[in-house]
């Protein structure tokens, strides 16, 4: 005949302490507080004093931002004229974009100013300060921060700088792929790679494309230019 398990049963916790323990453990914790109150009122002050001047940071770079934005308008508008060292440099009356980078260079529309002077630069011919400024631009827009990157690797091949020009290119067909941008990059990296003649890379950028993005617009192409230059890479 079976018999039965004695079940163990464990002791009950105790859920609640009782109230002559809890004042015991207040009462020490008020005296600790009375013991140390430079330090406490060190401590909330800081924490005071933190909270304010991220407050206030945050009002001040929003303000200085508003202020950024209406300075850059008429360089804008110089920029979309055409008139490139105006839009660069203003004319005494109106700032141009590298007074706003100057005067407001940490806030969003002194950041868009870096971009904004760099594509007059490459307008102009001045590569090197082309990069300079795109590389200063730092945005999480999905399209223009692409295009920066794309710029860039567009000085390096103007300056002949393939390698530079190759490594720009494959962070603006990374960044945020898209059916529309991202071929045209892969094309130009291609380029760039044939330029070094590593034939054998360039194959594989115009595969990418090929293969990922077959409806884009540079489809044919990418496949005309492939039969081109495959002969190249199997030598």
């Amino acid at each position: 005949m079976a018999t039965k398990k004695k079940i163990k049963t464990k002791p009950e916790k105790k859920l609640l302490e009782s109230s002559e323990e809890l004042a015991e453990k207040l009462s020490r914790t008020e005296q600790w507080v009375e013991d140390n109150k430079a330090l406490v009122f060190s401590v909330l002050g800081a924490i005071v004093l933190g909270i304010g001047a991220a407050l206030f940071y945050r009002y001040y770079m929003n303000n200085q931002d508003n202020i950024a934005q209406s300075e850059m308008f008429q360089a804008q508008y110089w920029f979309e004229a055409d008139s490139l060292d105006l839009a660069l440099n203003g004319d005494g009356n109106n700032y141009g974009f590298l007074e706003v980078i100057d005067n407001y260079g940490k806030t969003k529309a002194g950041n868009l100013a870096n971009f904004y002077a760099g594509v007059a630069y490459m307008k102009k011919g001045d590569f090197d300060n082309a990069i300079l400024h795109l590389n200063e631009f730092d945005a999480d827009d999905k399209l223009v921060q692409g295009r920066a990157y794309a710029l860039i690797g567009d000085a390096y091949m103007e300056k002949e700088e393939y390698d530079n020009a190759i490594n720009f290119y494959g962070k603006a067909a990374a960044y945020h792929p898209s059916e529309y941008f991202t071929p045209k990059y892969l094309m130009k990296e291609a380029l760039a790679y044939e330029k070094l003649e590593d034939f054998d890379n360039a194959v594989a950028s115009y595969d990418k494309i090929i293969t990922k993005y077959s409806k884009s617009a540079e489809i044919q192409d990418a496949r005309k230019q492939k039969a081109r230059i495959a002969s190249k890479a199997a030598k």
